[in-house]
């Protein structure tokens, strides 16, 4: 596999990717709590693209019910997960592979390096964003907050105490969130149609301990004197009241008729304490805002960019395409390496903040620029010359990229290297990267030299899940 790298100039990898490529997986002890639930005595019940569950599945306790929903892996050593995580990229990249091939192959081609998984550095508690619903619970009270499993009409809420992933700060909060909005004279909004007001809570933390809750409400058809009233109930609760051993650094409110709304729609009213907090990723400093996206696992996403700036060492110099760029941090971290950086986001507070990191950095090469990437990229592809090389690194959302965004990457002479992350390879990205690697298609205006995958390598950012982030270099 080395020397497969080398041939396509990865020889300048630094000694993190090296070791990557030939590091043991480490074998991780588990709790108690990861075997109570299994019993070796039944047989799978077989799941498409998760682990099979006990053939009991169905008469299992609600809470290892939920533990199978949302953490299909929990019952697997972190070195089986890893090995599993593995061998499904493998299979996505061979039908990816089918996709973009023209002429028949092997099944068992892949015909670039799929290097070994990386690992999370943190495998429980990693997360530092989690979204907890309200629903009926498992005893009958509407005002449940958790995580619900089931389907419309058969929908029951559970708590998410046991839940590996989530740090206990999160639960901390969700529970007193609960136990406030028990105490309150209004109803849960569990269905739109049928009034009510509480909705679910959003808890980010950083790895300094501060903590930021965002409670979301329907104002049905209260008034905002009456609406006033229970946002100062909230304050006191949460500062005064037993909800303060939460010790929140920020607490937001967002009224809202919809069931996901941004800020622009909807501002997110800070009721208390600070705007934001900070996280340092990469010896970088990042500002994050109440609907800012950054990755859920800050360990594993700074081995993912230290991943993909090992990738991009034979393109230090020119510029840097950063679509979907978020807050920055990708573009920040790669700075040092590129002579320009340029940022693309939809969400305009994603940008204020990317804006804002940058300067808090003292980083004066990057610029970010507001709107959707299939507006601004075929705007701005003319106005960048090929000086110095230029280089995509695309980190879209689950949906995959538009398709104006993969044709004018693909159009673009100058981009000889994209790099494509993706947190659902086998998803619709799938189009993405047969629209990348497929022939000329003047009918849909592809019509630019067809890029080809040359390395692939997984990043665990989500332990216990099925779940991972795939850096994917194509070349041209």
């Amino acid at each position: 596999m080395t020397n497969a790298l080398k041939t396509m100039g990865f020889h300048l990898f630094s000694p993190v990717l090296r070791q990557i490529i030939t590091q043991p997986k480490a074998c991780f002890s588990y709790s108690v709590l990861r075997h109570s639930f299994v019993n070796t005595d039944s047989k799978p019940v077989k799941r498409k693209g998760k682990p099979d569950l006990p053939a009991h599945w169905h008469s299992l306790s609600w809470e290892e019910r939920l533990a199978d929903a949302v953490t299909p892996l929990w019952r697997l050593s972190y070195e089986e997960q890893l090995k599993w995580k593995q061998e499904q990229q493998h299979k996505i990249l061979l039908e990816m592979t089918k996709l973009a091939q023209d002429s028949p192959h092997k099944p068992d081609d892949l015909r670039f390096p799929l290097l070994p998984i990386v690992p999370s550095p943190v495998i429980d508690g990693y997360r530092n964003k989690s979204t907890f619903s309200v629903n009926t619970g498992v005893d009958g009270n509407p005002k449940t907050v958790g995580f619900y499993i089931g389907k419309r009409g058969n929908i029951v809420c559970v708590h998410g105490d046991h839940l590996l992933n989530m740090p206990p700060k999160h639960k901390m909060v969700a529970r007193y969130y609960e136990r406030f909005i028990r105490l309150s004279p209004l109803n849960p909004c569990i269905l739109f149609h049928d009034g009510g007001h509480w909705r679910e809570i959003t808890i980010r933390t950083n790895s300094a301990g501060h903590t930021m809750a965002i409670v979301y409400f329907h104002p049905q058809q209260l008034t905002p004197e009456e609406i006033s009233i229970h946002k100062a109930d909230l304050v006191e609760y949460f500062t005064e009241g037993p909800g303060a051993v939460c010790q929140l650094d920020s607490l937001y409110f967002q009224e809202s008729t919809m069931t996901r709304c941004s800020h622009e729609q909807s501002p997110y009213q800070l009721l208390y304490g600070q705007p934001h907090i900070f996280e340092e990723v990469l010896g970088f400093k990042f500002r994050i805002s109440a609907d800012s996206f950054f990755q859920v696992n800050r360990g594993a996403a700074e081995a993912l960019y230290r991943t993909v700036a090992d990738l991009n060492r034979t393109c230090v110099g020119g510029t840097l395409l950063d679509i979907c760029c978020g807050t920055g941090a990708i573009g920040i971290s790669l700075s040092p390496q590129m002579e320009r950086v340029i940022g693309i986001e939809l969400i305009e507070q994603a940008v204020e903040d990317a804006k804002y990191n940058a300067e808090l950095n003292g980083v004066n090469n990057c610029e970010f620029l507001s709107g959707k990437a299939e507006v601004v990229l075929p705007n701005l592809m003319p106005t960048l010359g090929s000086y110095g090389g230029l280089t995509a690194v695309v980190n879209p959302s689950r949906a995959g990229l538009h398709y104006r965004v993969v044709r004018a990457l693909r159009n673009h002479p100058a981009i000889r290297r994209l790099v494509y992350i993706s947190c659902k390879p086998d998803g619709e990205a799938m189009r993405n990267f047969r629209d990348l690697c497929c022939g000329s298609n003047f009918q849909r205006k592809i019509n630019g030299e067809a890029f080809k995958p040359v390395v692939a390598v997984p990043v665990d950012l989500f332990p216990h899940t099925p779940h991972c982030e795939l850096v994917l270099v194509f070349e041209r």
